[in-house]
């Protein structure tokens, strides 16, 4: 449900203000419970040190989307008229801590107050580009501010009194589930090509359909997908990760290829998209990991090497990559009474400490939902006999015990885990 708000929005003529009207009543500000939780005791002591000083502090990008579509934002930055220097004055004369100077350069103070920190960024315009980074200059006008910014429904900002600035058309945009660039798709995207992918990604997750797109947007992406050959793997990673996790992942890969991104992100130039559209059909609903669902393009272990190589992904998600890429056909459920115990026997048979987890991934890529949920309810049991018990019936020789340690596990997974210890030291005398 759309929140009511006061909107504020550009003309020619300077702005104007749309009142939205409840029952007669005046203009209505954002009154979301989620808005009205932000405002703990940090908050306010912040919002009045910038009151005093008569600079002006809203709430800036991401959280302003979430908010105006009633989801809790996890991070929240802030955005001033005040200078990095004016705030550092302001908050070391109120005696409050600031923290990770690191963002001092490119206009942003960390400030903390009542164990909360607070992210506050100068309102910047880009001076000079190169495609990853930019070097900035401050200003205290927020349209140029907003002009910066990536997309539309990303450019917002909203007042601690609930006022929504929207420079543009960014509430509407997101009310019609849209997703656009700022101005000219091609002049954002060439200011950090990674903008491309943050397109996607976005796309997954406010976009109603697949195919929604403007065919000048897409165009702009395909005149300028060669550019993120320059962007770092691990940035690409990020934003990969949660397109993956994302709505429409089929058809945002497929259009990857369509539009000749693929292969400056790691991807194979022969992907298998008709396998990535098999699993990714029965997928996203079992919590998969992105290494599981992307793993789907791959046709084989070289997929996985190059993959790492482009993006520097974990030790885990490679390794997870190359699990399921070998046993994705050749370990698979049994037929009968007990189709789970493939699974159990190699997990058991199993010295690696991350077999479990990626046993859980091969079910979920293989769309096996039953036995996955039965995985994850069936306790690993532990193999009851010791070497200390088979020295108490007579047997010294380490040798010795370690060959009968082998035949009673074999009979011990022979019958299912079952056996106990006095069953299986039974056994053994038979043997």
């Amino acid at each position: 449900m759309w929140a009511e708000l006061l909107l504020v929005v550009p003309r020619r003529a300077g702005l104007q203000l749309l009142r939205r009207r409840h029952g007669g009543s005046g203009a209505m500000r954002l009154q979301a419970p989620q808005f009205q939780a932000l405002f703990t005791p940090g908050l306010r002591s912040v919002a009045e040190l910038f009151e005093k000083k008569n600079y002006e502090l809203r709430i800036a990008g991401g959280a302003v989307r979430d908010l105006l579509s009633g989801v809790t934002p996890q991070d929240i930055d802030f955005a001033t008229t005040a200078t990095p220097a004016e705030m550092k004055e302001m908050f070391t004369a109120a005696g409050v801590r600031l923290i990770n100077n690191k963002g001092e350069k490119h206009g942003t103070i960390t400030a903390r107050l009542h164990e909360e920190n607070f992210e506050i960024t100068t309102l910047r315009i880009d001076v000079v580009t190169d495609g990853r980074h930019a070097e900035v200059e401050f200003t205290t006008d927020w349209h140029k501010d907003a002009e910066r910014r990536d997309l539309t429904v990303n450019s917002m900002f909203l007042g601690l009194d609930g006022t929504l600035y929207d420079f543009f058309n960014g509430y509407e945009d997101l009310k019609n589930k849209k997703i656009r660039f700022v101005g000219k798709a091609a002049e954002r995207i060439q200011e950090d090509y990674l903008r491309i992918l943050r397109y996607f990604r976005f796309y997954g997750r406010i976009a109603e359909k697949p195919g929604d797109h403007e065919s000048n947007t897409l165009q702009a992406i395909k005149e300028n997908a060669k550019g993120l050959a320059g962007i770092s793997g691990e940035r690409i990673w990020v934003e990969l990760k949660k397109i993956l996790l994302g709505n429409h992942v089929n058809h945002l890969v497929q259009l990857m290829y369509e539009l000749d991104i693929a292969q400056y992100i790691g991807l194979p130039l022969d992907g298998n998209l008709e396998e990535f559209a098999r699993v990714t059909k029965n997928i996203q609903h079992l919590s998969p990991k992105p290494m599981t669902v992307l793993t789907s393009l791959f046709k084989g272990k070289d997929d996985v090497t190059n993959l790492d190589l482009r993006l520097k992904i974990s030790k885990e998600e490679k390794n997870l990559g190359l699990f399921l890429v070998k046993h994705r056909q050749e370990l698979t459920k049994a037929s009968g009474s007990e189709p789970l115990r493939p699974y159990q026997d190699f997990l058991m048979d199993s010295r690696e400490a991350n077999t479990y987890s990626r046993i859980l991934e091969l079910l979920k890529y293989q769309g096996e939902e039953q036995l996955l949920k039965e995985m994850q309810e069936w306790t690993v049991p532990s193999f009851p006999v010791s070497g200390h018990d088979l020295r108490k019936m007579g047997i010294s020789s380490g040798k010795d015990i370690g060959t009968a340690l082998q035949q009673l596990r074999e009979e011990w997974k022979k019958s299912g885990y079952h056996m106990d210890k006095e069953e299986l030291l039974s056994c053994l005398k038979k043997l």
